[in-house]
């Protein structure tokens, strides 16, 4: 690069997916991150509660780390702060109001509140020194309240990442609400070196926009319409969404009962700092959902992506303490499917009708949800007022990366678009751009609270097991000649040759065999033993069953 200075970006999450966004910012030697969120496992990563970038760079690195930005509060931007600070120490975290609360509620729960070092920042202050950047925060609209885009100011030039952004001209909230376009514009006059965008609606066309306010009416006539309970899942983080739930529900004289732990969590920190606003009495405890005539009530939960444990789901299966599904109720699904929770959506909402209740997605009433992410047109808009010199499509699959930059392209705006892999480390200054190096990123795997990072080859493990079982052979050998001592125990699970008798009395035979071959080669070693019986037993069941379960031989010298 000439020598000049230059800006390095390398995103650890966020790029190829939707999820687990994080991204590295660098300039003189010092580093600032933004972003720190999860993802949620598939039905393949079996045993996993959350996926989080690999953040062994930033560990590595932890001693030029100057400061966490969040955009917003989705959990796929703010999840992962509790490992963040356990991998790099108390660095400022800097975010908005509402997103801070989100925060503070996480930490706490981790029991990391007295670590960490939060910092407010508001959109349209001005800009403020961090680390080796002037940072910059600019309001926009979103799917959640106190949402920004990040401007990183340095001699090498601007960076500016938009956040995830839509250009709602009638947000609900009132023009504060609405994204900084002539900010934006102002950033794009000044010159943007490098521009991180949204790309997660790349491919919707301008027929998919719809703006939040269309959706307040919608809910009002599903809820006239209703004869029974309604039940409105969304996301919890989703303020405005439940804030036209109370509103419909009031209007047709209904009262509201918050259901599932987040959604209650979340729904009095946004009544608490104002954000979120209900006439006496609307809402009411789920101990009183009881009392209330189905007619008069809306129920609004979590569960809308088929969480195993989340309240509809945990109703949909009927083990849930307050609410049970019955004849006459409505579900409404006020939210968009997010890719690979499918088969798990599809499976709650099948036990929903099955109980009687009649179940309403946006593939039915589209106008019951608005995306919180800008349409091609939106995106093109972005693109024009920034007019950034490079262009890193980012927080999407890779057709929505490919899609954007086609988009970019098209418009014949930056000098050059990237489309980037988790790791890539892009350098770019007054010279130019172009990928220098790739540092350690993947996936780190949570399996229960506060314990991480199983491994792929447990993963594995696991869904071999799901699908062929497991057989356990215990056997017992003399320590001084290695013949075996009595006979040998098969113990078996989820295995489908368990009720054949013949096939288990080979098995036997097979380790029998094993051991007598040992024994008379004099090979004494356990490790040794064991990976032979491994061996002759999964040959003979493959042979015999063409299945190959997990295979777990366990020697005993006596």
């Amino acid at each position: 690069m000439s020598g000049a200075p230059a800006l390095r970006v390398i995103p650890l999450g966020g790029v190829g997916e939707i999820g687990k966004n994080m991204y590295v910012v660098e300039h003189d030697g010092r580093i600032v991150v933004i972003d720190s969120g999860v993802t949620f496992p598939g039905p393949e990563q079996m045993g996993v509660d959350l996926v989080l970038p690999d953040m062994t760079y930033l560990a590595e690195n932890a001693s030029r780390i100057d400061a966490l930005i969040l955009t917003h509060g989705h959990e796929d931007h703010i999840g992962a702060v509790p490992w963040f600070i356990r991998e790099v120490g108390p660095v400022p975290i800097l975010g908005t109001r509402f997103t801070l609360a989100l925060v503070r509620g996480k930490l706490d729960e981790h029991r990391l509140l007295g670590e960490a070092d939060l910092v407010e920042i508001a959109a349209g202050e001005p800009p403020r020194a961090v680390g080796p950047f002037e940072a910059e925060f600019l309001q926009v609209t979103h799917s959640i309240p106190d949402c920004v885009a990040v401007a990183l100011h340095s001699p090498a030039g601007t960076l500016l990442h938009t956040g995830d952004f839509k250009f709602d001209h009638l947000p609900i909230g009132g023009p504060s609400k609405r994204s900084d376009i002539p900010g934006l514009a102002r950033l794009g006059d000044r010159g943007v070196l490098v521009m991180l965008g949204d790309s997660t609606n790349a491919e919707v066309p301008v027929s998919g926009k719809r703006s939040e306010e269309t959706v307040g009416p919608a809910l009002a006539s599903l809820f006239a319409t209703s004869p029974g309970r309604v039940i409105v899942t969304t996301f919890s983080s989703q303020i405005d969404r439940i804030q036209q739930v109370i509103d419909a529900a009031y209007r047709d004289g209904r009262v509201v009962a918050v259901v599932g732990r987040s959604m209650v969590r979340n729904v009095n920190v946004a009544r608490n700092l104002g954000y979120l606003s209900a006439p006496d009495g609307v809402i009411i405890g789920d101990k009183e959902i009881d009392s209330v005539p189905d007619d008069e009530l809306v129920i609004i939960t979590t569960g809308s992506q088929g969480e195993p444990m989340s309240a509809l789901r945990r109703m949909a299966n009927h083990a849930h303490p307050r609410v049970t599904i019955k004849k006459g109720d409505t579900i409404v699904y006020s939210s968009r499917r997010i890719p690979g929770n499918e088969l798990a959506i599809d499976e709650t909402i099948n036990r929903l009708v099955a109980s009687g209740a009649r179940v309403v997605t946006p593939d039915d009433r589209p106008d019951i949800h608005a995306s919180g992410h800008g349409v091609r047109d939106e995106l093109a808009w972005m693109l024009q007022l920034v007019r950034p010199r490079f262009f890193l499509p980012v927080h999407g699959e890779a057709r929505h990366q490919v899609a954007h930059a086609d988009l970019a392209n098209r418009l014949g705006i930056p000098e050059r678009t990237f489309i980037l892999e988790n790791g890539d480390a892009l350098e770019a200054s007054a010279d130019g751009a172009e990928l220098v190096d790739r540092v350690t990123s993947g996936i780190t795997y949570v399996d229960s609270y506060g314990v991480s990072d199983v491994g792929e080859g447990v993963l594995r493990d696991r869904r071999h097991m799901s699908e062929d079982g497991l057989v356990l052979i215990v056997v017992q050998v003399d320590a001084h000649d290695g013949t075996i001592d009595g006979t040998p125990d098969i113990v078996t699970r989820g295995f489908g040759g368990a009720e054949d008798e013949q096939l288990i009395e080979a098995i036997r035979d097979a380790v029998a065999e094993s051991i007598a071959e040992s024994s008379a080669e004099r090979v004494h070693e356990v490790d040794v033993l064991q990976k032979q019986l491994h061996d002759a037993v999964a040959a003979l069941i493959n042979r015999k069953s063409r299945q190959r379960p997990v295979i777990l031989p366990v020697v005993v010298e006596v």
